[in-house]
Formats: C-alpha cells, sequence, structure tokens
C-alpha cells in the first residue's frame, strides 16, 4: 500500500509566497541599464525552484524515523565534503581568496555549508534526544559543541565565517529548546563575548568582572569555573592574533566597516553605504517594481544574492519590506508551531533547529543591508539568487512537513 504524505499547505503556501516573491527580484535585479549576466539568472532560480520543490516533495515520503537513522550518515558525509573543500574549494566575488565553494573541473558545483546546516541540526538533534537527562552543567555539553564545532572548524579553515555564524545560532537555539539553563548558556558564549569585546579595554574589562559574578552564581564545579574564566582570558590574548592573522583581509574590512561605513567608502564600505542609501529612497510605496534608480545604475552591488533585501527596499518601499519580514514572521512562527506540536523531542528539536537556522539567516541578511550587523554574506532565505541554498531551503521545508504530518493535532492538515 502507497503511503499517504501528509500535506502542510500552510507551510508549503508560505514558502512558495516567498520563492515566488524572490524569483521576482531576483528578476529585478538583473534590470538594469547596461545589461549584465545578471538578466538572466531568474531563469536559472526558476528551475532550481522546481527542483529544490520535487526533493522537498521526495523529502516527505520518508518518515521521522529515517531523518533519525541517516542523522549519523549524512552528518559523517558533509564532514568528508567540507574537508574536501581544501582541495576542491574556491571562492567568488570579495570572498574570492577562501574555498567555500564546492569546485569540480572547473564548475562550481554550490557551497557544502548550504546543506551542512541541514545534517548538523540533524545530527545535533539526535544527540541531544538521546540523553536522558537535561544537560544543566558546561560539562554536560561536550558532546552538542563537538557536532557543532568540527564543521564550524572546516568552514572556518575555507574561509567563510558568515555561515559559522548561523552554525553557532543553531547550537544555541537548540540548546535552548531542550532546556539547557540560561546562565549555562551565557557562560557558554563567554569565550565568544570576549573574544569580540578584546579589542576595547574597558569593555573587556566590564565583560569580566561580571563575567567572575557569573560564575560566583552559578557555583560550577572548581575545575569547570577556572576552565570558563581561562578560556576567556586566552580568547582576551589571542584575539589580536586572529585579527591580523587568521581573518582575511576582507573579513577585517567589512567589520571595520561595521563600526564605521565611511571609513572605506570606495571598497567595503561602499555597500553599506549604498544599501542605505536605496532602501531609504524607497519611502513608502517604493519607485516602482523594477524601477529603483541605485539598482539600474549598478550603484547597489550584489543585488541579486546578499543585497537583495535592499532592492525590495528601494522597489517596493516600506510597504514592500513589511510584507516580506511578515511573511518570514508567520514563517516562523509556522515552524515553531510545528515543534510543539512534534510527536517526540528529536522531532521537535528538528523543526525548532531549521527554524532558527532560518530565523539567524534573515536576522543577519536583513541587518547587514541597514549596517546594524557585519556583512558575512549570508543570504536571505528563499529570496537570494542561488541553487544550493533553495535547495537547502526546500529540503528543511519538506522535513518540517513531515514532521508536522506525524505531530499532534492535523485539523489543518490533508492526507494527499
Amino acid at each position: 500500500m502507497q503511503r499517504k504524505v501528509i500535506a502542510d499547505f500552510p507551510l508549503v503556501a508560505l514558502a512558495l509566497l516567498l520563492s515566488v516573491f524572490g524569483i521576482l527580484m531576483v528578476y529585478s535585479a538583473g534590470q538594469t541599464d547596461v545589461p549584465t549576466v545578471v538578466a538572466r539568472l531568474y531563469r536559472s532560480q526558476i528551475v532550481w525552484l522546481a527542483v529544490s520543490v520535487v526533493a522537498a516533495y521526495l523529502t516527505t515520503r520518508a518518515s521521522v524515523r529515517f531523518f533519525e537513522w541517516a542523522a549519523w550518515p549524512s552528518y559523517l558525509a558533509t564532514l568528508v565534503v567540507l574537508a574536501s573543500l581544501f582541495v576542491l574549494g574556491s571562492g567568488a566575488g570579495d570572498a574570492a581568496s577562501s574555498k567555500s565553494w564546492l569546485t569540480i573541473g572547473g564548475h562550481r558545483i554550490g557551497q557544502p555549508s548550504e546543506l551542512a546546516k541541514i545534517t548538523v541540526v540533524l545530527m545535533l538533534a539526535r544527540v541531544l534526544a538521546s540523553t536522558r537527562e537535561t544537560p544543566k552543567l558546561l560539562v554536560d555539553l561536550w558532546r552538542p559543541v563537538l557536532v557543532v564545532g568540527v564543521p564550524i572548524m572546516l568552514i572556518l579553515a575555507a574561509g567563510d565565517l558568515g555561515s559559522c555564524i548561523v552554525f553557532v545560532g543553531i547550537l544555541f537555539a537548540m540548546l535552548f529548546w531542550v532546556g539547557v539553563p540560561t546562565l549555562t548558556l551565557v557562560l557558554l558564549a563567554s569565550p565568544i563575548v570576549s573574544l569580540v569585546t578584546a579589542s576595547i579595554t574597558w569593555l573587556w574589562g566590564a565583560w569580566f568582572f561580571l563575567l567572575i559574578v557569573l560564575v560566583w552564581r552559578y557555583r560550577p564545579y572548581l575545575v569547570e569555573g577556572i576552565s570558563v574564566v581561562l578560556a576567556n582570558v586566552c580568547m582576551g590574548i589571542i584575539a589580536p592574533i586572529i585579527w591580523e592573522r587568521k581573518l582575511k583581509p576582507y573579513q577585517r574590512q567589512r567589520l571595520l566597516v561595521f563600526l564605521d561605513p565611511s571609513s572605506d567608502p570606495r571598497a567595503s564600505g561602499y555597500h553599506v553605504i549604498q544599501s542605505q542609501v536605496a532602501i531609504g529612497s524607497g519611502g513608502w510605496l517604493g519607485k516602482g517594481f523594477t524601477m529603483g534608480t541605485q539598482k539600474r545604475l549598478a550603484f547597489l552591488p550584489a543585488q541579486h544574492t546578499d543585497f537583495i533585501f535592499s532592492v525590495v527596499g528601494e522597489e517596493l518601499g516600506f510597504i514592500g519590506v513589511t510584507v516580506a519580514l511578515t511573511l518570514f514572521m508567520i514563517l516562523f512562527v509556522r515552524a515553531i508551531r510545528i515543534a510543539t506540536r512534534a510527536n517526540d523531542t528529536f522531532s521537535s528539536l528538528v523543526a525548532f533547529g531549521l527554524a532558527a537556522s532560518w530565523f539567524v539567516h534573515v536576522g543577519e541578511n536583513v541587518g547587514m543591508t541597514l549596517n546594524l550587523m557585519p556583512i558575512t554574506g549570508i543570504p536571505l532565505p528563499f529570496f537570494s539568487y542561488g541553487g544550493s541554498f533553495m535547495l537547502a531551503c526546500w529540503l528543511a521545508v519538506g522535513i518540517l512537513v513531515r514532521i508536522s504530518g506525524e505531530g499532534r493535532g492535523r485539523a489543518d492538515t490533508l492526507a494527499i
């Protein structure tokens, strides 16, 4: 007997609306006064959408138990592919010195880090779901940290700093969802905070004093408390070394531009300045579909990928931006609702982890177009041009549809 596929129509409809909206904006991004290759990319995006929807449908044919079983082999395969980037990787655009794109025979296949986000969510959910008790202490978190830490190290080595932010977001979101105490999460994140604040002496000093207070309140084991403090001290010491020797020149420049776009107005700062001008000039109703002047004159860089949200703001104005963000918000709420209605811990964690991945993408992408976040090259889900990212987004939709179909309370789902 053929297995029925349970369709979560609201979720699928939201994903389709966002994808069509995105294709329209990719088409508009290519409508410039001087025609470029970008003018034809919307056709490829339509093909990728069709392929992705088929892949999502096939994904719904598998059971949640299959996803749980496949977590290990897919995670290991992901590590192998990420490691292969050292040999087969290449860069693009400002990140030409990176190796984040899998390239075979001179052809860029895609970014493995996009699919890695799904396999890491599956593996992390399996590890967290297998624990009998909710992790309370830092020492109990070594397994989930290892699951996320290994791909992060491989991706960092390939020069893709932006994707690492998403993996960190996934880790903390899933730890929060499983019930890890907030104070434990703060202490776990403390070395990252020290790394970020180390460039400003008084700020790092204030943070370190607060850390001592938190450790005293947390009352960990002696070795655990000493380890947290030493980790923060080490991060404060090595931060200048990482800045000078480990970060690529374009990565350092992007961080400096985040603090002051006018420091490099003709290069890295140019992206942010033109993006802010484009969004600000859109007003309430925008300049009209395909009519954005910053875009048409090619002042807006990466307008079909990283800065596609700027095209939305310029051409559709505040109303268009509100519609796009509202659709994303409903998508997040829908995914979280699926997580709350899941039948088991594994399914719930997977649903929440996938929602967290989308949330970090949207927050970082929109934030960098407004200079509220550093420029990291993170694409906007369902909008930014890119085959591997569109495929990853729809595979996540397929997994969520399956979890929804097997979950509790199916009043709004139908068997097809």
